[in-house]
């Protein structure tokens, strides 16, 4: 593939912070019952606390500079099958070690292209105890500063269509792949479409399972029927229960009407404040969430490229060409490794597992959704064990081992 590599540094004009401000000046602030706390959304304290930094005390330069001092940044012409060319925007920082090995971040919704921003430098770390990694960290379409498709249809093939083409266009023809929440999704079909000839292991934070039922896997059926959930995996499976019945609303509305909801995201920097930062601290385990870490997060939102809107349509997308894509497994005969955080959203016994080839599993007793932000240790750790010397999928991609 030929294209074109571009540097790219973020600079919000000075026209979009000033409106930002006189928005954050008009707001109108909900009401709020007597003794609510979260048991009904975002507490008013926190959003006018988050809204009052964001207006008077929050620096988006400072940010601004920090990101593009810490991330190598790049965009480039993509061409999808049917959709045209997309300009792209993606992180890619390579290691000192030349035969490092080659690997793809994918995020997820509300996440953007920052949440490599904590695992980026443990991953490219040269080290004669673990393998290192060139790494390449794609701003999905209508994510950040990524360009939005302007077409209808466009869903999880094509979004693994462009992740696949990002990397062969940087040269890497063999790679790993990682990712949770919609990244797991692609990287999952990525394994499938694009396995053992470009995409040679993926790993995930986010494993999604099925019980296992006497037609479609009889032996599992059998071996479920007679275990005993432990502790660990009664507290999963609350967890679950959890989410489908409390915290599951904002996926039916963004997966079947996200153009309605689109406008007040658009228009309100204070209703996407809310919309996001409830998932932030809902979806991590008590994760110490600093008031300009959580705005320099949806500020990326607030000032992407396309809008907040954008980044909304993969649900409905992914919903219309797949229901249930999640829970649907896909045959592949590439390695694939899972970690488990115990305040992901979705929490299953690890035997449920219909994964194929599944090489490596890890368990953590902390840690949630967003967990190369949260657990950038833990998370990197696994990765160094499954594709480090002794591991199940070391040398995965030929001649490059991760050493020096």
């Amino acid at each position: 593939m030929v294209s074109t590599e571009n540097p790219f540094k973020i600079n919000v004009p000075d026209e979009k912070l000033e409106l930002l401000k006189k928005k954050l000046e008009l707001t109108t602030f909900s009401d709020e019952l007597e003794g609510a706390g979260r048991e009904y959304g975002v507490p008013l304290t926190d959003i006018r606390r988050l809204t009052a930094r964001w207006r008077d005390g929050y620096e988006w330069r400072k940010h601004e500079a920090l990101l593009n001092a810490e991330l190598p940044q790049f965009t480039r012409d993509i061409e999808v099958d049917g959709f045209g060319t997309l300009n792209v925007h993606y992180v890619h920082k390579k290691s000192e070690v030349v035969d490092a090995i080659p690997l793809l971040f994918v995020h997820g919704w509300p996440g953007s292209f920052i949440e490599v921003r904590h695992i980026l430098p443990l991953l490219t770390e040269a080290s004669s105890d673990h393998p290192s990694f060139h790494v390449v960290a794609l701003g999905l379409p209508g994510f950040g500063f990524s360009e939005a498709p302007t077409k209808k249809g466009f869903e999880i093939r094509q979004y693994a269509e462009l992740a696949n083409k990002l990397m062969l266009s940087l040269g890497y023809n063999e790679y790993v792949t990682q990712g949770g929440d919609w990244g797991y999704a692609i990287t999952k079909l990525m394994a499938v479409n694009y396995g053992q000839k470009h995409s040679k292991a993926w790993h995930t934070n986010y494993p999604i399972a099925t019980a296992p039922t006497l037609k479609d896997r009889p032996l599992a059926y059998l071996i479920n029927l007679v275990s005993k959930l432990t502790p660990e995996e009664k507290a999963g499976l609350e967890r679950t229960a959890w989410f489908f019945g409390l915290g599951h609303g904002y996926s039916a509305e963004q997966s079947t009407q996200p153009q309605t909801l689109g406008y007040a995201l658009t228009d309100s920097p204070v209703g996407l404040l809310a919309w996001i930062y409830e998932k932030l601290v809902n979806w991590t385990d008590n994760y110490p969430w600093d008031d300009d870490e959580v705005l320099t997060w949806i500020s990326i939102y607030w000032f992407s490229r396309a809008g907040p809107a954008a980044s909304l349509r993969i649900y409905f997308e992914a919903n219309k060409a797949k229901p249930n894509m999640f829970l649907t497994p896909l045959p592949s005969k590439i390695p694939a490794g899972h970690s488990y955080f115990p305040k992901e959203i979705f929490k299953f016994p690890k035997r449920w597992s219909n994964t194929p080839n599944l090489v490596f599993e890890s368990d953590h007793d902390s840690g949630g959704h967003f967990a190369a932000h949260e657990k950038p240790g833990e998370l990197v750790g696994d990765l160094r064990k499954m594709f480090g010397k002794g591991g199940p999928a070391f040398g995965v991609v030929p001649g490059k081992t991760g050493y020096a």
